[in-house]
């Protein structure tokens, strides 16, 4: 196996990657610090999802333009069901780690709580704190149907927790179901948690399923299965591809486990007709049982406030926004035109230096930087290694070119700086300034450069008026803040990189 080359460096001059959370098949997963985020920022921590095709070796090209589709699908699939119980999706890219392999990689938001998995091991939930998770992740599952997204892969592991374990996020979207159709179900989720249409093999076993569409009810049987766990406190293994039937012993007095075995027998049965069919309707039997719980002295409580609303509601965490970053375009090799053979012995550096190709990355403690080089400038098939030389005609008339593109560079350059300096010339940002929004928190700079210290902060969705452009740097006035201004005596203009700020059409 062949892992990527990214601790401690700076891949796309932005993220500094610490340490290697874990690993699948196909895909790592990194721990990285934003260096462009500013320190109060929720999003200053995030997490790399790598997809590393080359991980085995052997590259198989419709294995990979398989792996590379899931990719694309699961970026899509966070983008499309935006939700506070929702993990986010930050940012994407391509790039090459520090032995040449090429790789795709998601930026997602850091939950440092831990997975529910791990956390009901180490604690013994109440049933209104188990409730209280099950309504955050009912509610960012409802979202997922209404966008015809099924995750087919709920339970504990997938649920991740907020630093004070408050917020609960669904997570894990790599094999979710982008549409529902009646394509033929593959094998997917975890046994324990999985439903029997999605093994074929067990759908004899059902009779009356007979069909083959992928609907809610998937999901809704692993919520069911997952509702077990929390609950309980152990795992529903003695249930595996049956219904639920039955509470643990010590739990099979409380004056809820008759309630509560009827929803969770419901939402596990094998044909999935016989389920609730949304996860609304879910939540409105399971959320009955709160009228139930005991207080601490054993009676049932009867306070109106123990209830639960009947349809789930979002818990909202700091730093989430309901804006999607752009959309990712992820191609194969073949399609970036890359010989595979290549990528294992390359002949040119890859880490490029960082004076020539960005402002931004500089190294850490010595360690290498890992940028986005332009894949064809570095790697060349053999056709284009092995052309001869041009007739002298066609040399004279490519002089003629060169000399004809760098005479009109010159004047579009000496245009930019006039503009850039507010000489009226032609239509744009001289004469006419355009408005932008902040897809995320943004430092505001006395100068066009990182190298110096802030002088304020552009919040997410703040809105600022463009008054002058220098390369990939915006001179802006914030025109409003997307979130209240804390600090007074911050700058309300200055110099943002204009990655960062979505310009209006």
């Amino acid at each position: 196996m062949k892992d990527l080359q990214l601790k401690n460096c700076r891949l796309d001059g932005r993220y500094d990657v610490r340490e290697r959370l874990g690993r699948g098949s196909y895909a790592e997963i990194y721990l990285a610090e934003d260096f462009l985020a500013s320190p109060e920022s929720s999003h200053k921590t995030v997490v790399i999802k790598a997809l590393n095709v080359f991980m085995q070796n052997d590259l198989d090209l419709d294995l990979e333009r398989t792996l590379v589709e899931n990719f694309q699908n699961e970026a899509i699939a966070l983008d499309r069901v935006r939700h506070p119980n929702i993990i986010s999706r930050l940012g994407h890219g391509t790039a090459q780690d520090l032995r040449g392999t090429v790789f795709h990689y998601l930026v997602l938001e850091y939950l440092p709580g831990g997975d529910l998995a791990r956390f009901c091991q180490n604690n013994d939930l109440t049933l209104l704190s188990a409730l209280d998770y099950l309504e955050q992740v009912s509610a960012g599952l409802a979202k997922a149907h209404q966008n015809d997204i099924i995750h087919r892969d709920i339970k504990p592991q997938n649920l991740l927790l907020t630093t004070d374990h408050k917020i609960v996020k669904i997570a894990d979207f790599g094999v979710a179901r982008v549409t529902i159709s009646d394509n033929p179900i593959t094998r997917v989720g975890t046994n324990i948690y999985a439903p029997p249409e999605h093994s074929p093999m067990l759908a004899g076993e059902t009779q009356s399923l007979v069909f083959s569409e992928l609907t809610p009810a998937a999901d809704i049987y692993s919520l069911a299965k997952t509702a077990f766990v929390l609950i309980t406190g152990e795992s529903p293994r003695y249930f595996a591809n049956q219904p639920i039937t039955e509470l643990p012993h010590s739990m099979r007095r409380k004056n809820w486990a008759g309630e509560l075995v009827k929803v969770l027998n419901k939402a596990t049965q094998n044909d999935s007709r016989r389920r609730q069919q949304t996860v609304n309707e879910f939540w409105k039997d399971l959320s009955q049982i709160s009228k139930l719980a005991e207080s601490p002295d054993g009676r049932a409580a009867t306070r109106v406030t123990t209830e639960l609303s009947s349809i789930p509601k979002a818990h909202i965490a700091a730093g989430f926004t309901p804006n999607a970053p752009i959309k990712p375009k992820f191609n194969t090799s073949s399609e970036m035109r890359i010989n595979p053979d290549l990528l294992k012995t390359p002949k040119h550096p890859l880490v490029v230096n960082v004076k020539k190709t960005d402002t931004f990355a500089q190294p850490i403690q010595q360690n290498p930087v890992i940028s986005t080089p332009p894949i064809n400038e570095y790697i060349k098939s053999e056709a284009e290694r092995t052309i001869k030389p041009r007739r002298s005609f066609l040399r004279n008339a490519a002089t003629f070119i060169i000399i004809l593109g760098l005479f009109a560079g010159s004047l579009f350059a000496t245009y930019n700086y006039l503009v850039g300096r507010g000489f009226p010339l032609l239509s744009g940002f001289a004469t006419k300034q355009k408005m932008g929004t902040a897809i995320t928190d943004i430092n505001l700079r006395p100068e066009p450069t990182a190298k110096n210290e802030p002088i304020g902060l552009i919040t997410v969705n703040s809105r600022v008026k463009i008054l002058q452009k220098d390369d990939n740097w915006y001179e802006v006035v914030i025109t409003e803040y997307g979130d209240p201004k804390t600090d007074s005596a911050a700058a309300d203009r200055g110099w943002a990189y204009g990655k960062y700020i979505k310009i209006d059409e």
